[in-house]
């Protein structure tokens, strides 16, 4: 093997040739770092849609329908004019109180947990799940599209993000995700990572 073809892997990034050891190792910190900020960011905008329905901070929730003043936060959303295209049946017929309970604690379960770096894959799953019943429940096709992208938007980028952020181990940047993964029951249940 030739040195020009030759690689090595410091700190879990390939090193080629063209690679001092050194830069190696920095491009990995930068790209750990950067990981760290991007799941504190997410995890901020799930915990941030909490807080901002629940006491109604006055962004997207007034005061007045706040959760906490008997506002209805997934109702709300699913029976708005937001919610358009062939899925508005579906998503008006599940809007109920019980939407609401279970919108709000995702928000919440899923901020905290983005945010503390622990339990990235359910959040994951579970965010992917909202964020594309979102996407779904406003139809980004169409001429009534509010979106300036039918493929892709915001929804589709939070998704990705929590992915990226569960597959490549955020959580052990600036939050709890090693000492997460050596507790016991999630040693034993390794879907809790």
């Amino acid at each position: 093997m030739s040195t020009e073809t030759a690689s090595a892997t410091i700190a879990g990034t390939p090193m080629t040739t063209h690679q001092t050891p050194r830069e190696s190792g920095a491009q990995a910190s930068a790209a750990r770092w950067s990981l760290a900020v991007l799941r504190l960011a997410t995890g901020f905008i799930f915990l941030w849609a909490f807080l901002d329905k629940t006491f109604g901070l006055g962004f997207s929730t007034p005061a007045a329908r706040s959760w906490l003043n008997g506002g209805t936060p997934s109702q709300g959303f699913l029976n708005s004019p937001a919610v358009v295209g062939p899925f508005k049946p579906f998503f008006a017929a599940i809007a109920s109180p019980t939407t609401d309970v279970l919108f709000m604690l995702g928000m919440l379960a899923i901020g905290l947990a983005v945010m503390l770096g622990i339990g990235l894959r359910i959040s994951a799953v579970a965010g992917t799940v909202i964020m594309i019943f979102m996407y779904l429940a406003e139809w980004s096709f169409g001429a009534n599209a509010a979106s300036t992208n039918p493929v892709v938007d915001y929804h589709i980028i939070y998704a990705l993000s929590l992915i990226v952020i569960a597959t490549l181990s955020a959580g052990d940047t600036l939050g709890f995700g090693r000492a997460w993964k050596k507790l016991p029951l999630v040693s034993a249940h390794r879907w809790l990572l």
